[in-house]
């Protein structure tokens, strides 16, 4: 199997060379490529934490409001604490920055607040179908049942989307209930998940260390929801390497893989020239290609912690070039807009920057990601065609 980096393909114009503006290395600025801002394109997102992508400046008011000890007293400096104690981490110490965000999403109205705002700030991004997860076990610590930290949550949700209706714009969000790898709850919360199927409840995920906490200990959970046809995402190949991506696979039947990236560990560099490299794929990454099972790519978080340390430490060192050029169904997500200072514009901006990608590139991204969003088929269509519609204009 070859792959060629993008100026070596044939039959495909070399991108317009892109252009930044000034806050294009802000989560809110914008970029332009060949024409077009990647704001204003409709985008899907898979990978986005609820807990990762809480406003700085609600957590500073909640938090003055419940009492919970800040690290900063100001906005700034707590916006700067969030994303320079992200740099450079195990994955381990990065999930350490959580704890205060969890400590202000215990009540019904937090989570409603916070959920809504969420979704406002995906609308700003240009966002039409995402999908956000987040670990109910973790906001209950307030008095909350489990039921009513989800319907806390989808209450915030549907706020925004009926505001965002008003306004003119148009967005889907559905849940991805999570369980906790390291506790004793998964079972449970695949029940709660399934409770809620069609309330807002798309999928299950499990989240938390990967490293040492295979997801074969949570098959109890899993044969569950195979048995509920529910559908499953699983974060493999982040902290861990194919051990756990095999075990996503067959005892989590994951449909997706939450970041993946470590699926390259499973691709041998046979022989490589100018711009076109020769590679061997494992059997685990053949399967992964050949079933179309979606990669949940977040670069920046990546770099963040290291996930791709054996490749190297910059973002032109990161495996996504390869995956897609090999035909992986790559997808482009924050994983944590907050903890990474970032947003699904400048993801797609930073990618454009590095590997030279133009627009039929980024639609490519979405495609993807529309196609493996747990939907319907028709719902699924549906996405396809805005999609194609917001390229196209």
């Amino acid at each position: 199997m070859s792959a060629q980096r993008k100026q070596g393909h044939p039959g495909r114009s070399k991108a317009k060379p892109p252009v930044a503006d000034a806050a294009a290395s802000s989560p809110h600025g914008d970029y332009t490529v060949q024409g077009r801002g990647i704001r204003t394109l409709p985008k899907v997102s898979l990978h986005d934490h609820l807990d990762g992508g809480v406003r700085p400046a609600t957590v500073l008011e909640l938090a003055r409001a419940a009492g919970v000890e800040l690290p900063a007293d100001d906005l700034g400096s707590l916006t700067v604490w969030f994303s320079t104690e992200s740099e450079n981490r195990s994955l381990v110490e990065y999930l350490k920055r959580f704890d205060l965000v969890v400590a202000v999403m215990q009540t019904a109205d937090q989570l409603r607040r916070i959920a809504r705002e969420f979704v406002e700030d995906l609308v700003a991004d240009g966002v039409v179908y995402a999908e956000v997860r987040w670990a109910p076990e973790q906001h209950v610590a307030g008095g909350l049942s489990l039921d009513e930290a989800v319907a806390a949550v989808q209450a915030g949700i549907d706020e925004a989307e009926a505001a965002a209706e008003r306004a003119g714009a148009s967005i889907r969000v559905g849940q991805l209930v999570s369980a906790m790898r390291h506790t004793e709850r998964s079972l449970e919360i695949a029940e709660l998940a399934v409770r809620h199927r069609g309330r807002g409840v798309v999928g299950f995920d499990i989240a938390g260390p990967e490293d040492g906490f295979s997801p074969a200990r949570l098959r109890e959970a899993f044969d569950y929801l195979a048995a509920h046809f529910f559908p499953v995402t699983v974060h493999a190949g982040e902290a861990a390497g194919l051990d756990s991506i095999r075990s996503a696979l067959l005892d989590g039947r994951a449909l997706r893989l939450g970041h993946g990236v470590r699926l390259a560990e499973d691709l041998e560099l046979i022989a490589r020239s100018d711009d076109t490299a020769s590679v061997q794929m494992g059997e685990v990454a053949t399967w992964v290609r050949d079933r179309e099972i979606v990669l949940e790519l977040a670069v920046t978080s990546n770099v963040q912690t290291e996930a791709f340390a054996q490749w190297g430490t910059e973002l032109a060192d990161h495996p996504f070039d390869l995956l897609y050029q090999l035909g992986f169904a790559v997808t482009v997500n924050v994983d944590n807009r907050t903890m990474s200072a970032t947003s699904l514009t400048r993801e797609l901006s930073q990618l454009v920057e590095t590997f030279d990608y133009d627009l039929a590139d980024l639609e490519a991204f979405q495609l993807n990601a529309a196609a493996g969003a747990f939907l319907s088929v028709e719902e699924r269509e549906e996405l396809i065609e805005i999609i194609a519609e917001g390229f196209a204009d």
